[in-house]
């Protein structure tokens, strides 16, 4: 139920916006009030986030490290994996950010005959989500070219290099990224159906964005290559310009797989700030990757502690000395004698 109730879902999804983009009215709804709402969600969610992240405290120095740290000077050490200080930490977050380097370290535990216990790397995860990330990322940028007008250099390019034609028809030209996405996707799924440990600690909120966003690649990939027929670019171009400028208008009937694409599109913008796909943002504000590993060179103050006031043992003593010698609890200073009458 945990994989099924998602996947209903996202069909459900589907099926509101497609049916309800024909109904006479309702396209201005799913195609300019929905993004609209969905885009003010994502950048309020994403903003509280943040700000929730950046206002908690750190108590402890806990960078992750992985090498050797900075100990004697004739012993080497990973500036990457034990950094100590802000350009190492940099460079460490670079690393994470643009190439995944701590999946790319990813092994995996097995026990042999003896019994032995061995490791051994599993780079697929690494492969898979370069490129799934890399690919929508490359996606996302030629989608620009129907937000603006004129469309920049850079956009353009990026268009012709990922593309490529077997006919004279450029309309028809195919796009690698739309295959490696697709595949990227369907990897990481089957990795949750079929590796026992993963499918255990999986819930439904691991495989409903996966299949969101499997449903937006489809319906954009069906869009394009399928059902092409309705589907008036000029007019989509029109209505996301319009959107874009705050002006957004429906110059045409648009077929139901452009609200039904532009609906899942909202409903990922929406869902994203409350879920786990918000670790985008997240990865600059973890503590084990943004913190330098310096806890022997500089003292990390906890901001939970209370601001308590020094108590020497003589304040102490003074304070309850009387209790003390009555309990038989010996004292460094006596009681002063009381004067006689």
């Amino acid at each position: 139920m945990k994989y099924l109730f998602p996947l209903v879902a996202v069909i459900v999804l589907a099926r509101i916006a497609w049916v309800g983009s024909t109904i006479p009215g309702m396209q201005y709804v799913f195609g300019v009030d929905v993004p609209y709402a969905a885009l003010i969600l994502f950048i309020g969610g994403f903003c509280w986030r943040v700000v929730y992240w950046a206002k908690s405290p750190v108590p402890f120095k806990i960078p992750t490290t992985c090498g050797q740290g900075y100990s004697l000077p004739w012993i080497k050490r990973n500036k990457l994996e034990a950094p100590v200080n802000t350009t190492e930490v940099a460079g460490r977050l670079f690393m994470e950010i643009v190439f995944f380097r701590s999946l790319w370290r990813n092994t995996k535990a097995s026990m042999q005959p003896g019994p032995v216990l061995t490791y051994k790397s599993t780079r697929w995860l690494w492969l898979f989500g370069i490129l799934f990330h890399y690919s929508m990322l490359i996606i996302l940028l030629r989608h620009l070219r129907l937000f603006v007008e004129p469309v920049p250099f850079l956009i353009s390019a990026l268009d012709a290099l990922d593309g490529f034609t077997l006919n004279p028809t450029p309309e028809l030209s195919l796009y690698v990224t739309d295959g490696l996405i697709l595949l990227g996707l369907v990897a990481l799924l089957l990795r949750r159906f079929l590796l026992r440990p993963v499918r255990y600690i999986s819930l439904a909120n691991d495989y409903f964005p996966l299949f969101l966003l499997l449903g937006i690649v489809i319906t954009g990939i069906s869009m394009r290559y399928f059902l092409r027929s309705g589907v008036d670019i000029i007019a989509i171009k029109r209505l996301l310009v319009g959107l874009a400028t705050f002006q957004p208008e429906i110059t045409a009937d648009i077929a139901p797989i452009f609200y039904t694409h532009l609906f899942l599109v909202s409903c990922l913008l929406a869902y994203f700030p409350f879920s786990k796909l918000v670790h985008m943002g997240g990865v600059f504000m973890s503590p084990t990757r943004d913190m330098a590993n310096d806890s022997r060179m500089k003292r990390h103050i906890n901001p939970w502690n209370p601001d308590i006031k020094p108590h020497s043992y003589a304040s102490y003593e003074d304070e309850f000395r009387k209790d003390m010698v009555e309990q038989g609890i010996p004292v460094e200073k006596e009681l002063p004698e009381k004067a006689e009458d």
